[in-house]
């Protein structure tokens, strides 16, 4: 399990990670230490512990957004998926009813043409 070091407002920390995964812990370390550092802008230094939980509360909350969004999405594409299917059977239908149609009037048609053939 390889060890990786990081830096969080300037200060290193080593955290384990799987195989692979290192440039990815990277970049959320490197993430949080930006909202830690906003976080340090506006409200000053209040010590490590309590800026690193404010970024995380932050984080969180960005989480929890991301989420409400991603689930109003599945929602609605759920409700076009069932728009979808509803099109499609009404395709369906119709093809099936112009088909049938089409065949009535080539019969007819036919009938027509017997019976002008033996007039």
């Amino acid at each position: 399990m390889p060890l990786v070091n990081v830096m969080v407002n300037n200060r290193a920390y080593t955290i384990a990670c799987d195989d692979g995964e290192e440039e990815h812990l990277k970049e959320l370390a490197a993430y949080v230490d930006t909202r830690v550092r906003q976080l340090l802008e506006s409200v000053g230094q209040v010590g490590d512990a309590r800026l690193i939980l404010m970024a995380s509360l932050l984080i969180a909350d960005e989480l929890h957004e991301a989420n409400s969004h991603l689930a109003a999405h599945e929602k609605e594409l759920g409700a076009l998926s069932g728009s979808h299917q509803e099109i499609h059977q009404r395709l369906h239908l119709t093809e099936t009813n112009a088909a049938e149609a089409l065949e009535k009037a080539a019969k007819r048609v036919e009938d027509i043409a017997a019976r002008l053939a033996h007039a």
